[in-house]
């Protein structure tokens, strides 16, 4: 089985979800092989892993000692896929916020040759096309401003800057000094694309509808947004007063 593309999954008490997002990664994009990175969910999600693992030779578990934030969670996943080789990584929500049915859509791109080609495509709520279903008013204005703040301090082009379903050309991803990265939460997101810009990554955006999760319960709140605001103004004095180290 070619190891070409791996989904990244990170996890914390997503059983209500995971069964059906997992039939539908592999119904969408069966030649894809899934890793899930659960820390230490409470709820089983670890312990489902490894019963689904036995019969889906796709489907890997890479288990960690407690909540240590998704940017880890990610930077985990994708030191294991550098580790086994494969090409293109998927990051995605666990909660069906990101439908699976994109990622085919999503890979495309990252196979375009030329001026129109990418390392770094962004499954977008904000380009022609996008949209987002099920938000209140104030996640809508708090979304928007956040990407606003980090276009402007981080000098991203990119409309999305806070989506967290991307597909990536894992060869630039090597170059990346994962030491780094300061973000552990959802600020990891901002703070990523704006790595990889640095290195001379080739950023899109395809659009996708995001749909507010209809299970389980969402782990972002203000204090995680004003954490994401103090770590997209360090890194914007970096990016115009230069140095990659942030203390």
């Amino acid at each position: 089985m070619s190891k070409q593309t791996l989904v990244i999954l990170t996890t914390y008490n997503e059983i209500e979800s995971l069964p059906a997002l997992v039939d539908e990664i592999f119904a969408s994009a069966p030649a894809v092989h899934l890793l899930v990175v659960d820390d230490n969910s409470p709820d089983g999600t670890g312990p489902w892993c490894l019963k689904r693992g036995e019969s889906e030779p796709r489907m890997r578990l890479l288990s960690r000692a407690g909540k240590l934030g998704q940017g880890s969670a990610i930077v985990a996943g994708m030191r294991y896929a550098l580790d086994q080789g494969y090409e293109f990584v998927v990051t995605m929500d666990a909660d069906f916020s990101h439908h699976p049915r994109y990622i085919p859509a999503l890979l495309a791109r990252l196979a375009v040759e030329g001026r129109d080609g990418a390392d770094v495509v962004i499954g977008s709520r904000y380009v022609a096309g996008g949209r987002i279903e099920g938000w209140p008013w104030h996640r809508h204005l708090m979304s928007r401003s956040v990407n606003r703040y980090a276009r402007a301090m981080l000098r991203l082009s990119t409309r999305d800057c806070s989506g967290g379903f991307r597909a990536y050309r894992l060869a630039r991803l090597a170059q990346l000094d994962y030491g780094q990265l300061i973000s552990r939460g959802y600020s990891f997101h901002e703070e990523f694309l704006w790595r990889v810009k640095r290195l001379g990554c080739r950023l899109a955006e395809e659009p996708i509808t995001f749909v507010d999760r209809v299970k389980g319960t969402s782990k972002i709140n203000a204090r995680e947004a004003w954490i994401a605001i103090r770590v997209i103004f360090r890194l914007g004095l970096s990016e115009r007063f230069g140095g990659n180290r942030l203390g």
